[in-house]
């Protein structure tokens, strides 16, 4: 399966189910919802989750994305997947948890660590 990932908070996961699709800030914003792949997540969150609570990780199925997917570069000139558009909760397959240890810094999660 190809899996993109998008880390935002509990709450806003939860009002999405309850809305029947999930719309981050940054659509408004920027015109996209951030995603990562697999390799990108932990320095994601690392670089602009610090210090937050309450976080969780979508797994999303690239193929059940309704709204257009691109991959663009980010300032380090990676390439990043990003969902311009709604994001349909149907193609969410997993939600995890995202803690730091006790360092502060995030880790990969093992349910992540197993997809590799």
């Amino acid at each position: 399966m190809n899996t993109i990932l998008h880390i935002t908070k509990r709450q806003e996961w939860e009002k999405a189910k309850y809305l029947g699709n999930y719309r981050a800030d940054s659509l408004d914003s920027e015109g996209f919802i951030h995603c990562s792949k697999l390799t990108q997540i932990i320095k994601v969150a690392n670089t602009f989750f610090d210090n937050q609570k309450e976080l969780v990780v979508l797994f999303i199925n690239y193929d059940k994305v309704e709204a257009e997917i691109r991959y663009e570069p980010a300032e380090i000139g990676e390439l990043f997947p990003h969902v311009y558009g709604e994001l349909n909760i149907d193609a969410v397959y997993q939600v995890i948890d995202l803690k730091a240890g006790e360092d502060g810094f995030f880790e990969l999660p093992q349910e992540v660590i197993n997809l590799e």
